[in-house]
């Protein structure tokens, strides 16, 4: 069979039409009625000359007209691509005519920013506008109104074969540089990040598996708070979809525990996707400020992908959910899934992980695998279904997609361990955020896990600044929680018990919200330049 997303998501709403498959507001879609408003659109952008490989851009925030352009798209062999609504005018610049945008479509309130740059580009040409509660009289960039198409347009599924080696497209979020659109075929993307269908179990290859699962009565109703803008949003609703599942998209401007909360208990969500501490933090506080409040009882998983939970948000988060498992999926735009871990059997201060199938822990020069129980640092890489590379970037593409000696090509976004004598890797950070501290190679996710665990804190971020003596010296920002003020030497005293001393932050500097990306993962840009400033 084909690994299509279109034609496994078509599979879904043609064995179990009737099942509920989105919750979006007040918006309650079965996967018949999804499939019927997708193939509307779909119809439609064949009706204004949208070709296999065309990219559409969705620039909008969580609401149920996001995942039904998404699957528009891949149903007539477009390519979808993520918008960040963040972006000002320079920005949208950049990846608008970096993706080749030739139609795009948009939630009317960002009108203005989008007609500010539209002289500029010369190959978008199609607007498709969704109405919100702004207004814009002017039909400034001449759009076709999307609820309009909904009224209009056919519902007919009459459209061309599909491929396992049609494109997909993920852009990358940006915190270090401009954002990268890693090129997927649909096929990878679906072994490789989509974990086959069938997340923790094999993958599921024939159609018959596929049908099967469907209608076995074992999806899950899963909230998912991230942005559908980034990998984290797009790959959990993926995933949710073909599998049967109930797909509940948190459609607040503003992230709230309590709203979370509220949105797990009324629809008695079984599993939640976050990204890292800035996600599930708000959750456990709310949770532990009201005991009692929020039934919970139907929640079996509480998911990160994105960004790692920090050990302390694991232990307060399982106290208070002690019947929920707790597991850090990690992967990369570049990898997909790589492993996972369950956080009862944690018992090191860095995170430690069980490796996937084609995941490795190799040596950065040779590309050899790292000995087991040598407590050398190397790279993760995976090999196997991974993406084809960087869309119009061979200089990227070359330096993160490398091919061994034995003809194995890998991906290596970047991430350094050690290989355990278990089999796990201990996670020490991302290279690129190294910091470099009298010769010494100090990574900041493990100073930010120490310093997230003191009870004053109630966000961190660590950078390097340059230092005369040792070239650079460990910098923290934190946000402490209401009421609270620490000082660099209460903080150093506390995690000289968790961290050796020379990664012990030098400097100091409170603010009232870390910077942070729409995805929850730190804005490092923002951090330095904070730092920077003090």
């Amino acid at each position: 069979m084909s690994f299509n997303l279109a034609d496994l998501f078509e599979l879904a709403a043609d064995t179990i039409p009737n099942n509920l498959a989105l919750i979006a507001g007040e918006q309650r879609l079965s996967f018949a009625e999804l499939d019927n408003r997708a193939n509307k659109l779909a119809n439609y952008f064949l009706s204004i000359g949208i070709k296999p490989g065309d990219k559409i851009g969705i620039h909008a925030f969580n609401r149920s007209e996001w995942v039904e352009t998404m699957l528009a798209a891949f149903k007539v062999r477009a390519v979808p691509i993520n918008i960040n609504f963040r972006y000002v005018e320079d920005e949208l610049f950049y990846i608008y005519d970096n993706a080749d945008l030739v139609a795009l479509v948009y939630e009317r309130q960002f009108t203005p920013v989008i007609a500010a740059i539209d002289e500029r580009l010369t190959q978008l040409k199609h607007y498709i506008v969704i109405d919100d509660e702004s207004r814009d009289a002017e039909n400034l960039l001449q759009a076709i109104s999307y609820q309009d198409i909904q009224k209009s347009s056919s519902a007919q599924r009459n459209f061309d074969e599909r491929f396992g080696d049609d494109i997909y497209m993920l852009y990358t979020g940006g915190t270090t540089g401009m954002p990268k659109g890693a090129v997927w075929h649909h096929e990878d993307i679906y072994f490789g990040a989509l974990q086959g269908g069938n997340p923790g179990g094999e993958p599921l290859t024939t159609e018959q598996q596929l049908k099967e699962k469907l209608q076995s009565n074992r999806a899950m109703t899963t909230v998912a708070p991230a942005p559908m803008m980034h990998g984290a949003g797009a790959w959990t609703a993926l995933m949710t979809l073909i599998s049967g599942g109930t797909y509940v998209l948190y459609c607040e401007k503003k992230y709230s525990g309590e709203k979370i909360c509220q949105l797990l208990q009324d629809e008695k969500g079984m599993l939640i996707t976050v990204v890292g501490d800035a996600m599930a933090r708000p959750i456990a506080d709310c949770l532990q400020a009201n005991p009692g409040k929020y039934d919970l009882s139907h929640l079996f998983v509480l998911s990160s992908g994105g960004a790692i939970l920090s050990k302390s948000i694991k232990a307060q988060l399982q106290t208070l959910l002690p019947n929920t498992f707790l597991v850090d999926g990690f992967g990369t735009s570049e990898t997909g899934h790589l492993g996972s871990v369950i956080s009862e059997s944690e018992d090191t201060d860095s995170p430690c992980f069980t490796l996937g199938e084609h995941t490795k822990v190799l040596h950065p020069e040779t590309l050899e695998e790292v000995e087991a129980g040598s407590n050398e640092a190397g790279i993760l890489a995976r090999s196997g279904h991974m993406p084809q590379g960087y869309y119009k970037d061979a200089a990227k593409t070359a330096s993160t997609f490398k091919t061994d000696a034995n003809g194995t090509r890998w991906a290596i976004p970047g991430d350094w361990a050690i290989l355990e004598t278990n089999g796990t890797a201990r996670l020490l950070g991302r290279g690129s955020g190294c910091i470099n501290s009298g010769g010494e190679k100090i990574f900041p996710e493990e100073v930010e896990s120490a310093l997230k665990s003191h009870p004053d804190v109630f966000d961190v971020a660590v950078a390097g600044v340059a230092c005369e003596k040792f070239t650079q010296k460990v910098a923290a920002v934190v946000q402490p929680r209401a009421g609270k003020e620490p000082t660099l030497e209460q903080l150093s005293k506390y995690c000289a018990k968790l961290i050796a001393r020379y990664k012990l932050p030098r400097t100091l500097i409170l603010v009232d919200e870390v910077p942070r990306t729409p995805a929850g993962k730190p804005d490092y840009q923002k951090v330095k330049a904070i730092i920077e400033a003090a």
